[in-house]
């Protein structure tokens, strides 16, 4: 199964993690080549709840509206900085070690910070979202599944989760939820690379049609 799923989940771990995920270093140079990959751009410090909300309704309109993919790219890379904000300098501090920890493959320890924020700020969507993608790098379904839950209910419209979502009920053989997985995401961001394929493939299997 790891091997009919390599590609895949390269590829759903940087759909989950977004631009400037928690992925090791080898992960994100499979992805995109080295020097090449975009930095996120910053979002506005402590930005206001309600500010926060607006800003990600008008984000995700433009996201649907955009009339080609560098234009998705970008707007998409401003939904991935309003995620990754928090108004605690604690977490983000502790989110930092995380991925430090990730990058020096200390899977563990990358877990262990992020239950401290997650402790600290259950309402930070990304660190439910990041503890998620480890679960799944562990091979633990389970627990992956019950934080992509919880960053789904706070926040639906976040296609990375979904995308991860479909990812695993695709490894656990759930082709038809994997579908339905893959084709939320594709509401939500049109412009997901690779997942309009796995759509298609699942279609005509689970479906027994062309799309």
């Amino acid at each position: 199964m790891a091997v009919r799923f390599r590609f895949a989940r390269t590829l759903c771990l940087a759909l989950v993690l977004g631009t400037a995920g928690l992925a090791p270093a080898a992960l994100a140079q499979q992805v995109e080549p080295p020097g090449k990959q975009k930095k996120l751009p910053e979002a506005p410090s402590k930005l206001p709840k309600v500010d926060r909300s607006k800003n990600l309704d008008f984000l995700f309109g433009a996201l649907k509206a955009a009339p080609d993919e560098a234009s998705a790219k970008h707007v998409e890379a401003r939904i991935w900085a309003i995620w990754l904000q928090t108004p605690s300098d604690t977490a983000a501090l502790l989110m930092s070690r995380a991925k430090t920890a990730v990058d020096a493959k200390k899977i563990d320890v990358a877990i262990k910070l992020l239950d401290s924020i997650i402790k600290l700020r259950p309402d930070y969507i990304e660190a439910w979202n990041r503890r998620a993608t480890l679960y799944y790098m562990q091979n633990d379904y389970g627990r992956s599944l019950a934080d992509i839950q919880q960053v789904l209910i706070r926040e639906p419209r976040h296609f990375g989760a979904l995308a991860g979502l479909g990812m695993i009920m695709q490894e656990v053989g759930d082709e038809r939820r994997a579908l339905e997985a893959y084709r939320n995401a594709l509401a939500v961001n049109p412009h997901l690379e690779k997942i309009p394929d796995q759509v298609k493939a699942l279609t005509e299997k689970v479906e027994g049609r062309d799309i």
